[in-house]
Order: C-alpha cells, then structure tokens, then sequence
C-alpha cells in the first residue's frame, strides 16, 4: 500500500473519531442494507434449491456491484491532486470501519448500568446484540456487551482494514457488503437456504481477522493491564463453543483476558471465574479493543512502509 493509502486511512480513522458514522441518508452501509432488503421482497418461497441459488446471486451480485463502484471512486480519486485523492477515497472508507459508534454503543449500557437502570441498558443494548435482551439479567446484559465488543473489533475493524491492506478501498468495501449480507440474511429458520451463501462467504472472508484479533487481544492484554496468559488459555480452550467458526476466537481471547465467564443462555460459556456483572468490565473491555485495533493499525502502517522499502529496493 502506498502512503497514499495510509493517509486515506489516517483521514477516515480521524473522521470517524471526529465525527462518527455519516447520517443515514448518505450511509453506505444503510445503502447497502436497503439493497438487499429489496432483493429479499422477491426471494422465492419454500423452495430450497431456488432459494440457495437467489441468496448467492444476492450476496455474489451485490458484492461485485459494490466492488466496483468502489474501484471507480478510487480510480477516479487517483486522477486527483493527491490530497484531494485521500480525502475522497476517506470518505468511502470510513463507513466500513465501525469504531467511535461501537464504542459508544457499549459506554451507553454500561452508563445504564452504572445508574442501576437494568431496563434502559436491555434497550442500548440491542444497538450491538441480535438476540432477545428483554429477559436478561443484569450479568447477561454485561456479557453481551462484552462478548459484542470482542466481535466487533474483528468485524468492524480489524476484517476491513485487512480487507483494505489486501485488495484496497474495493477489498474494504466487498467485505462490509458480504457482513452486512450475512448479517441480514444469515441467520437459520426462515433464511436457512436464502441466507446460506452470504453466511458461509462470510465465514470464509472473516476466518484470518477473526485470529488476527483474538492474537491481537491476547497482546493487547499484556500491554493494557489483561490477563493475557489467562486469554491464551482461555482462546486455545473455547474458541470452538460458538455455532460460529470465527466468533468464537476474539470472544474467548476477551473472556480470559478479563478473567469473566461470558455465557449466551442454551448456546455457549466461555471463560472461568463468576459472569461480568460489573459494568466496568464493559469498559475495560473496549479499552483492550481500543489497543488491539492500534496494535493492528501499526502492524498494517510498518507493513506498508515495509513493501514500499522492498519495491524502491528493487
């Protein structure tokens, strides 16, 4: 990546942490969730081979589509003076990482928390989770936050920008579209053979980052006041207990660098030790986030001055 595209970076980590996501209206993502809301109106029903084969046109059509657009908006951006050039290529890039709303998202419930309010915290709390949160206690409501907190720094983190390191802006924005696809549409019962394409492409886009940021946590632990000898054991152990391939990695890591159990009721436990019924854990859980994600950014930054010194080497 040249340092045209670690400034591209810098401007759309800035313009995040300044501004937070854009407003719907000019949100790619929402795009993106519009688009395969409409699609889904005209998925068959009750046909499970026609249903499969519309899910991948979906998720494979929609893919390219978004790809695409997105590799013109860079080529177009190249023609420009080079900060001009950073600046457009940002303002794509920064809605596929999702990192000032997430750790707001968690701060709110454990704000609810803190205040004693079991209530509003379920209500902030379906900002991060899918499940049913109206009848959770007040340590699954902690464990849920905590448990999103982990997912989502591969997520909405680190899988785009090794997405954006591999492939560019298009790499960036092909896996929010997959994510998001999945997120939509792959989930069992009714989207059980619609949906199954986008879930397994996912899995399969997702499966390095997910490790990248179990590893990152693990070291992120070290460095950030964590267990990490506990996060090591515990990742080793668990990271098979979640119906997920990937999920189950970071999630394990932050169970044992906290020292927690983390439990989804009927699904899985990972971790020792009592649940996280303190909200404080919530945030100590986004500050092991907060110095995973510089960890992968400066492992991303020396990766790339690292390819430029071996090519003006060459």
């Amino acid at each position: 990546m040249s340092d045209r595209g670690i400034a591209t970076l810098a401007l759309a980590l800035a313009g995040d942490a300044l501004f937070g996501e854009p407003a719907a209206a000019w949100h790619p993502v929402v795009a993106m969730g519009k688009s395969i809301d409409w699609a889904e109106r005209f998925a068959p029903h009750g046909r499970p081979t026609a249903q499969l084969l519309y899910g991948g046109m979906v998720v494979g059509g929609g893919l390219l589509a978004w790809a695409g657009g997105a590799l013109l908006v860079a080529r177009l951006a190249a023609r420009l003076p080079p900060a001009l050039a950073a600046l457009a290529g940002a303002a794509m890039l920064k809605p596929m990482l999702a990192v000032r709303a997430l750790d707001e998202a968690a701060r709110a419930v454990a704000s609810a928390l803190h205040a004693d309010d079991l209530c509003t915290a379920r209500t902030r709390l379906r900002a991060l989770v899918s499940r049913e949160t109206q009848t959770l206690d007040r340590g699954l409501v902690t464990a849920a936050a905590v448990e999103s907190v982990a997912e989502n720094l591969g997520d909405s983190f680190v899988a785009p920008l090794f997405w954006y390191a591999a492939l560019g802006l298009p790499g960036a924005v092909a896996y929010r579209y997959v994510n998001t696809c999945d997120a939509m549409l792959g989930y069992r019962g009714r989207y059980e053979y619609l949906g199954k394409a986008s879930a397994r492409l996912d899995d399969a886009a997702s499966w390095l980052p997910a490790r990248l940021a179990a590893f990152l946590l693990v070291v992120a632990a070290r460095l950030a006041g964590g267990d990490a000898a506990s996060a090591w054991r515990v990742l080793r152990r668990d990271h098979g207990r979640t119906a997920s391939p990937n999920a189950g990695w970071p999630m394990s890591a932050m169970a044992g660098a906290l020292a927690v159990r983390l439990e989804k009721r009927d699904h899985y436990t990972l971790g020792d030790g009592s649940p996280p019924d303190c909200p404080d854990t919530i945030l100590r859980a986004v500050r092991l986030a907060r110095v995973s994600a510089t960890l992968a950014l400066l492992a991303y930054v020396l990766g790339s001055l690292a390819r430029r010194a071996h090519a003006t080497a060459r």
